[in-house]
């Protein structure tokens, strides 16, 4: 994704009636480019504009409040509501949405490994993009390496996950995107993830059952094609988590 280059001489959006958000969205629109939920816009927002857009959800947030009947005026509990949500959203839980992807170092796989290696759980929180309620859980991944796979250190998994978990989504597509970077990243013979997560939106709301979970699983490559691998890998989250 580029942001698209204006032509010389072309001034670079000076009117500033127009609220940040509209600005970054016809660019967006303009390249073609999707910008659901769960997707990454970071190179569509210009340096400065990142403080920009968190003044102006600060200041639909109060609208949201004001229709809620909440007087933020002489509520002391209140009264930074709306500046708290706007830098949580931006800067903390959908962050993955608005910064570009954690730098990862890569190693070249001198000794050529190709055995099954496991990382997790690491811990990951999310948001359902039906209520915005928040998704707690844990993943764990398998990769299994070749030759001329890229190996990266174990904090750079949680990073990614961390970072692609930012975002608000539905917990399936967010086991698939994850799993898409890493393919990508590492290049492994075969991959593998397994998400156990917690719902709010069930347990806060609707049903109000605290004791469900939702189990997903992401095979690739080997995973997909060998049932023994498979069945290593599953075999020893059973036996980590007994």
């Amino acid at each position: 994704m580029t942001v698209p280059s204006q032509p010389a001489g072309t001034p670079i959006e000076t009117d500033l009636g127009v609220p940040v958000s509209q600005k970054i969205r016809e660019r967006l629109r303009a390249a073609r480019e999707r910008f659901h939920a769960n997707d990454n816009i970071s190179q569509f927002i210009q340096p400065d504009e990142l403080a920009q857009l968190q003044a102006e959800v600060e200041g639909k947030m109060l609208e949201v409040l004001n229709s809620l009947v909440i007087d933020t005026e002489s509520d002391h509990n209140t009264r930074e509501t709306a500046a708290r949500v706007a830098k949580m959203y931006l800067r903390e839980v959908f962050k993955g949405r608005y910064e570009a992807m954690p730098r990862v170092t890569e190693f070249p796989n001198v000794e050529r490994l190709n055995e099954l290696m496991i990382v997790g759980p690491i811990t990951v929180r999310s948001a359902c993009s039906h209520h915005l309620c928040p998704i707690m859980g844990r993943v764990w991944i398998g990769v299994l390496p070749n030759e001329h796979s890229n190996l990266i250190g174990l904090s750079k998994y949680a990073r990614l996950a961390e970072w692609v978990m930012s975002r608000p989504q539905i917990q399936e597509e967010a086991v698939a995107r994850l799993a898409d970077l890493l393919q990508d990243r590492v290049q492994p013979d075969g991959l593998a993830l397994v998400m156990e997560a917690d719902h709010f939106c069930m347990q806060w709301r609707g049903v109000k059952d605290n004791d469900s979970k939702m189990i997903n699983s992401v095979m690739r490559g080997a995973f997909l094609k060998d049932p023994n691998l498979r069945r290593e890998f599953l075999a020893l989250l059973n036996q980590k988590n007994a």
